[in-house]
This record gives C-alpha cells, structure tokens and sequence, in this order.
C-alpha cells in the first residue's frame, strides 16, 4: 500500500535529518490515520491517500504564495522541499490532452455525465477541475 511506502520514507528522511520531508510525511500519515479512526465503517485505501497528498499540496502551494509575497524565500523555499517530497508518491496525472480524447470518446458529453464517468474511473489520476475547464473548452 502507498501509506507504507509513505511510512518507509518518512524513516529515511528522518535518518537523513531532512526537516522538511519529515514534515510532509508526518502531516500526510496524520491525516491518514485521522481517516483510520473516524468511525466511518468504510475502507481506507491508497485513493483515500492520494485525495489527501493533493488536499495538502494545495495547501502548500497557498502557503508557499502566502510565503513568496512577503519575501520569505527561506521558508519559500522549505514549503516547495514539502510539496515535492509527498508530490512524488502520486501517480502520474491525465494531461488535457488525454481528458479531451476521452470526452470524445464519450456518448454524453453533459458536464454531470462527464464528471461522474472521471469520478468513476480515473479518480485520483485526474485532476477534475483539469477535465471541467478542458469539457467547457470543447
């Protein structure tokens, strides 16, 4: 499972005094065992992970511009360390591209037939925001 290769790096980098991989990692398992402990009776799984490795490099991308517009490229800096460190354990995204020849593949091509077929099928390998400005594109 991803959480298990995120756990292994979070040892290495702590092993290699790297501060802010540590803090990346340590926030991503956090959140993934926050989600473990809910109480909701539904399966954790390496979807679920991926949804929270893209909610905190969004995150961090907003902290990161918060940080560059008060020229703190020092901590600029430390929070593009983060985002590359958990960006790297998700799997490669659908460039636009791709998306419209899917679109035209498709018999519907209404935007809640289009987003529900990417929710089905290409979740967490899809960026639907991506595939919402490429459908209203067409």
């Amino acid at each position: 499972m991803l959480i298990d290769e995120i756990k292994k790096a979070n040892i290495k980098a702590m092993k290699e005094h790297d501060q802010n991989a540590r803090t990346a990692y340590s926030m991503v398992i956090s959140s993934y065992q926050s989600l473990l402990t809910s109480g909701s009776d539904k399966e954790v799984g390496d979807a679920d992970l991926i949804k929270i490795i893209v909610k905190f490099g969004k995150e961090l991308d907003e902290e990161g511009n918060g940080y560059k517009q008060a020229n703190r490229e020092e901590d600029y800096k430390n929070i593009l360390a983060q985002k590359e460190a958990i960006m790297k354990f998700l799997p490669k995204m659908m460039d636009e591209a791709e998306i419209r020849s899917i679109i035209d593949k498709l018999e519907d091509k209404s935007i809640p037939a289009v987003m529900k077929h990417f929710k089905l099928n290409y979740n967490g390998k899809v960026d639907m925001g991506l595939v919402n400005k490429v459908l209203k594109g067409l």
